[in-house]
């Protein structure tokens, strides 16, 4: 069973950059489709970008498409999201999610995650 944590979040104001890293521990890293998924107050959470266990496909949403890169080093067992050009309706709890041989494309809904990380709070405002 892998376990996640999540760090890098912060306030920033409007326009900013900011990388989020998730740590895995616990199991073979490599074996793991992994996502990044949101939840703003209020609200549901949501997809926002995903990995294939090689690392050589991502996926995104289409609010963080061309701001966002989700990469992965498996060898330090860590995936990472580059947020650029932030915005304020990017603020949210952002939360890393595993899934064994997972498919990274179908990686869309929270369901589909097997295991989750606490989250690390991300505030975009002036």
């Amino acid at each position: 069973q892998v376990q996640l944590e999540e760090s890098g979040g912060g306030l920033l104001q409007p326009g900013g950059s900011l990388r989020l890293s998730c740590a895995a521990s616990g199991g073979p890293f490599s074996l793991y489709t992994m996502g990044w998924f949101r939840q703003a107050p209020g609200k549901e959470r949501e997809f926002v970008a995903s990995i294939t266990r090689s690392g050589s496909s991502t996926y995104y949403a289409d609010s963080v498409k061309g701001r966002f890169t989700m990469s992965r080093d498996n060898a330090k067992n860590t995936v990472y999201l580059q947020m650029n050009s932030l915005k304020p309706e990017d603020t949210a709890v952002y939360f890393c999610g595993a899934r064994p041989y997972g498919s990274a494309q179908q990686m869309r809904t929270p369901d589909y995650i097997q295991y989750w990380g606490k989250g690390t709070l991300v505030t975009v405002s002036s």
